[in-house]
């Protein structure tokens, strides 16, 4: 029997990306697929619930609201919490542009095109505040 959690185990054969951090502005297939509309922050999202753990070094236009970051991160705890696994968000705000240009960081972090977030304004429900409890295990026992 093959583990498929990377590091516990050193197996040939591990399946799907368990785990895998998909980082946007390191990976050439990743760049060219953003900028030619291939790839968008939502579909990232969507395979966050599947195999990866997040949206990673993601350049979003400068001009990106607070709330609209708040929301992606809302976003992902939600996926997260759903499917029982961690996630995280690197998003990186780029003072002065937007979506179609594109940010060169050097060395090995690359380069990333501004991608596009969603327009809608989720301040309402992020300014509602609250608590998201600590996931407890003991449940399942």
């Amino acid at each position: 029997m093959r583990s498929k959690k990377g590091g516990i185990m050193a197996a040939e054969k591990v399946g799907g990306l368990s785990g895998a951090f998909i980082p946007v502005s390191e990976d050439a297939n990743m760049i060219a697929a953003a900028e030619a509309g291939q790839i968008s922050i939502e579909k990232l999202e969507a395979m966050t619930a599947v195999c990866s753990v997040g949206l990673d070094m993601i350049a979003i236009p400068g001009k990106t609201t607070a709330a609209t970051i708040s929301g992606m991160i809302a976003d992902e705890a939600a996926i997260g919490i759903v499917n029982n696994k961690t996630t995280a968000v690197r998003v990186i705000p780029v003072p002065g542009k937007d979506v179609g240009e594109s940010i060169e960081f050097g060395g090995l972090f690359g380069r990333a095109p501004i991608m596009a977030v969603n327009d809608g304004d989720p301040s309402v429900f992020i300014n509602r505040g609250g608590q998201i409890p600590a996931p407890i295990h003991s449940f399942k026992n």
